[in-house]
C-alpha cells in the first residue's frame, strides 16, 4: 500500500509533545513537581545509556502515577490541535497518512484521530504508571517499528523537521520533504 509518512513533533505542529504534556499536567497538578528529582535521574540514565530499566521507570513520565494522564491527554489534544501547521490540513489525502514519532502513543492518538491520521507508530508509555514499554521510537528504531508493523507499505512522501535525526525515515521515501516552522521544501536524500 502506498502511504504518506510524517514525523510529528516540529513537523506537524511546533514543540515537543512529551515536554509540553508534562507542562500541561504541571499547570493542572502542580504537586508533580515533587517528582522532578526522579525524572532527572531517569533522564540522566537514559542520556548516559546506563540502567535502561531504571531510565524507563524513572522517566519524565513517572508523574503519570499521580494523575489521570489519559483524561489530561484529551484536554491537551484539544489545545495542541490549534497549533497544527496549516500545510498539514492541506496535505494530500488520496493515500493513507502514517505518523511516526518518539512521543508517547496515548498522547498522540487523540490528536491523530482528530487530524484523520490512519496509522500511528510512537513510543508506548503506560499512562497509568509512566513506564516506557518499548524502545523510544526515534532514529533507526522508527524504521524498525515501521517495517515490523507495516512491511508492505511504500512511502511515497516522507516529511520531517530533522534531517539529522530522521534521516533514516527520510530515506524510506520516494520523495522527502524538510519542514521548518510549517514551511515545506522537497529535498534530495
Amino acid at each position: 500500500m502506498h502511504v504518506y509518512l510524517y514525523d510529528y513533533d516540529k513537523t506537524i505542529a511546533p514543540g515537543d509533545t512529551g515536554s509540553e504534556f508534562w507542562l500541561y499536567c504541571l499547570l493542572r497538578r502542580p504537586y508533580i513537581l515533587l517528582l522532578l528529582p526522579f525524572q532527572l535521574i531517569g533522564g540522566l540514565c537514559y542520556i548516559l545509556r546506563i540502567g535502561e530499566k531504571l531510565s524507563r521507570i524513572c522517566s519524565i513520565h513517572c508523574y503519570m502515577r499521580f494523575v489521570n494522564a489519559e483524561k489530561l491527554a484529551q484536554g491537551y489534544a484539544k489545545k495542541k490541535l490549534k497549533k497544527t501547521y496549516p500545510y498539514f490540513y492541506r496535505r494530500k489525502t488520496d493515500k493513507p497518512t502514517v505518523v511516526c514519532s518518539a512521543s508517547p502513543t496515548f498522547i498522540l492518538q487523540p490528536i491523530c484521530d482528530a487530524l484523520g491520521v490512519e496509522y500511528l507508530i510512537a513510543t508506548d508509555v503506560n499512562p497509568k504508571t509512566g513506564v516506557i514499554l518499548t524502545k523510544v521510537c526515534k532514529f533507526e528504531e522508527k524504521v524498525r517499528r515501521l517495517q515490523e508493523a507495516y512491511p508492505d507499505f511504500v512511502y511515497e512522501e516522507v516529511y520531517s523537521d530533522s534531517l539529522k535525526n530522521d534521516r533514516y525515515i527520510l530515506r524510506l521515501g520516494q520523495k522527502a520533504f524538510h519542514v521548518r516552522d510549517g514551511e515545506v521544501q522537497e529535498i534530495e536524500i
